[in-house]
């Protein structure tokens, strides 16, 4: 028999077939079929979703997230998870030690003392440095395993702007999933609950969901070392065709994903970043602005949104796939943490994410390049200067929080924008320089601290050698 005998009986799948099966790869599943969604933006819409959640719940009401602050917004989610607990009803609350390490004792407490089941994610240990690293950032609400809301939201005063003059919120973008795909994060939810210490009887864990609607919804649980969202992401910036828009609250993409969303432009995609023009974390800003350069170059269009801190993380290409959750495009969310979130394939959800990312872009500033203003030969010799347009529409007036007049006094933001280098590794030399003066200053005392914590690395690499080698 030759080859082409051998093979006429073969069904040969098509592209589209192939990229639908690598992304379910990536993601760790196939789409749930059987979906209503609903895009929710900011916290004014998110909040009242996931306070309607808990409202409707009849069985059980299963919350996570990655900080929960002990301010008027999360006093009223406490009332109301406690009104459930007092009812009867099975309410267990997961917080992340780290991002909620200013939450007194007091508000759990009461929570506890209401009859809500409450757990820390991974207590700060010292001898478990790669645990310590490894947080919990995922934000979920979901009742009886039917109804959910997900996405970037921390429980904060900042998404609904109490703290600050006029009232403005952090922007962020969540969503609603009623249908199967819900049962489904009920199950992300007994994973990391269990890594707390828990367990969830039989009669707490989602089965079979009635369909609610038509989208297919995949859920994306990324645990430390499964790049799961990064390869989704991936493979969405290596077989889109026509555009691909993403924003992103804290953007340090590795290199791989870096070069993917490269190549998308330069193969003629509309690549597009919205990303923050002022952060609450201005070291991972700097850091973001340091790749303009290269991402501009090869054809990628970056925003920088203005007015209060940009904390959301979405994705939308083709007008055909939306992603939304907890996952920067850093390699601490990518690579690190226990992230949560969903490609949904929906033409009306990818519609309405698209609208917004336009209304986005008209509030933000393009980042663009011009030469250096000198005679041809010296500029065509130097870098090209980045400069911001201004917005298409001005933005509401914002007053500034204190803590961000303090972010914005130490360098302007055209400084920063111009000598991005400047801003990350200025701070970076003092530092290298200070601990050099220490030495020369009190090589006694210096070298003592330094012997305690390559003690201290070599303590908890043993613990963890061995608990590895343990669990083979």
């Amino acid at each position: 028999m030759t080859a082409a005998g051998a093979g006429a009986g073969v069904a040969h799948p098509s592209a589209e077939q192939s990229v639908t099966s690598a992304i379910n790869r990536a993601a760790g599943g196939r789409p749930i079929p059987g979906n209503q969604v609903r895009l929710l933006i900011d916290g004014s819409s998110a909040y009242g979703a996931m306070l309607d959640v808990i409202a409707s719940a009849s069985r059980w009401i299963h919350f996570e997230n990655y900080i929960i602050r002990p301010d008027p917004a999360g006093r009223r989610f406490a009332e109301a998870l406690a009104a459930r607990a007092r009812e009867g009803l099975h309410v267990r609350v997961l917080y992340d030690a780290l991002g909620s390490w200013r939450t007194p004792r007091a508000y759990w407490r009461a929570l506890r003392g209401a009859g809500v089941e409450v757990r820390p994610f991974r207590p700060l240990a010292p001898l478990d440095l790669v645990k310590n690293f490894s947080r919990n950032h995922r934000k979920l609400v979901v009742a009886d395993g039917a109804r959910a809301v997900m996405g970037g939201l921390c429980i904060g005063r900042e998404w609904t702007g109490e703290e600050a003059d006029g009232g403005h919120c952090w922007r962020d973008t969540a969503v609603e999933i009623a249908g199967p795909a819900a049962a489904v994060l009920d199950q992300a939810f007994a994973r990391t609950w269990e890594i707390a210490g828990g367990k969830l009887p039989d009669d707490d864990v989602a089965g079979r969901v009635t369909p609610q609607g038509q989208a297919e919804v995949r859920v994306i649980g990324g645990e430390p070392g499964r790049e799961r969202t990064f390869r989704v992401v991936e493979l969405l910036a290596a077989g889109s065709i026509n555009r691909l828009w993403i924003t992103d609250a804290y953007l340090l993409a590795p290199p791989r994903l870096f070069q993917a969303l490269r190549d998308a432009a330069r193969d003629g995609v509309d690549v597009r970043l919205v990303v923050p023009g002022s952060s609450d974390l201005p070291l991972v800003r700097n850091l973001s602005r340091i790749g303009y350069r290269d991402l501009l170059r090869s054809g990628v269009r970056i925003f920088e949104w203005e007015g209060p801190m940009l904390h959301a993380k979405t994705s939308v290409a083709d007008g055909r796939w939306t992603r939304i959750g907890s996952s920067n495009l850093n390699p601490s969310s990518l690579l690190g943490n226990y992230e949560l979130d969903v490609l949904i394939e929906d033409t009306a959800l990818a519609d309405a994410m698209e609208r917004q990312f336009r209304l986005d872009v008209a509030r933000s500033r393009e980042v663009t390049r011009r030469p250096v203003r000198a005679p041809a030969r010296v500029s065509a010799a130097l870098p090209t200067v980045l400069r911001r347009e201004d917005p298409e529409i001005q933005p509401t007036v914002h007053h500034p929080t204190g803590r961000e007049r303090r972010q914005r006094a130490a360098l302007a933001v055209r400084l920063l924008i111009n000598n991005a280098r400047r801003s990350v590794f200025l701070p970076l030399s003092i530092i290298l320089i200070s601990l050099g003066a220490l030495f020369f200053a009190l090589p006694k005392v210096t070298a003592y601290a330094f012997g305690v914590i390559c003690a201290w690395l070599a303590l908890s690499a043993w613990r963890e050698a061995f608990r590895r080698r343990a669990d083979r």
